[in-house]
């Protein structure tokens, strides 16, 4: 049994803890998205404040910063239990970032991240999900909400290590928390549409 990789660990909270969204809008002259739209460092509120080509470009740093720590486990030969705590260490950095404060955004494009970066079939099942939901419903947090629910389930189906099955279920809880204020905004049926978001330039 291999112990834990401390160094990857350390190195997947570090890594999670650059905020994309931060560091985009401020190299593209945009509003800090701490202290506009929704507040969250993320790449909807990006995409709400500075368009598409913005949150596409933090979207692909939020997923990256939870994919390449996981990668490296690949590259290392690292045992299932540094897979999982990486993968939580990348996903915690980006909720709660050393260097901004440990104020950060929802974790949802990390965590797709961290899936892709455990196996390319676990990342794909839930990018699926995310893609059916958004298209069907036209709301990206119940996207989120409904393809990280099933997460555990694929991995389950997929890579069933049990390490694997409680850092998912347990990142599943705290992203299903992070979004309280969504699920409050779904129930009374007042949360934003991606179509309305996206129409941003």
């Amino acid at each position: 049994m291999h112990l834990p990789d401390l160094s990857l660990i350390v190195f997947g909270y570090l890594l999670g803890s650059i905020s994309s969204a931060i560091v985009v809008c401020h190299l593209m002259g945009l509003p800090d998205p701490r202290t506009t739209g929704s507040n969250n460092p993320g790449a909807t509120n990006v995409l709400r404040i500075g368009g598409k080509k913005a949150a596409a470009i933090t979207l692909l740093g939020d997923s990256l910063k939870g994919f390449v720590p996981v990668a490296l486990c690949h590259l290392f030969d690292r045992g299932e239990l540094t897979f999982a705590l990486v993968g939580a260490a990348a996903f915690l950095g980006h909720l709660y970032p050393v260097f901004f404060g440990f104020k950060g955004g929802k974790g949802v494009a990390t965590a797709l991240g961290v899936q892709f970066g455990w196996g390319w079939t676990i990342g794909g099942a839930v990018a699926a999900t995310w893609l059916f939901m958004a298209k069907v419903a036209n709301i990206s947090s119940l996207a989120a909400l409904v393809s990280m629910s099933l997460a555990p389930v694929y991995v389950w189906l997929l890579w069933p290590a049990p390490e694997l099955i409680v850092a998912q279920v347990l990142i599943t809880l705290v992203l299903i928390w992070r979004h309280r204020s969504n699920i409050r905004k779904l129930l009374s049926g007042s949360e934003g549409r991606i179509s309305n978001e996206s129409g941003s330039n």
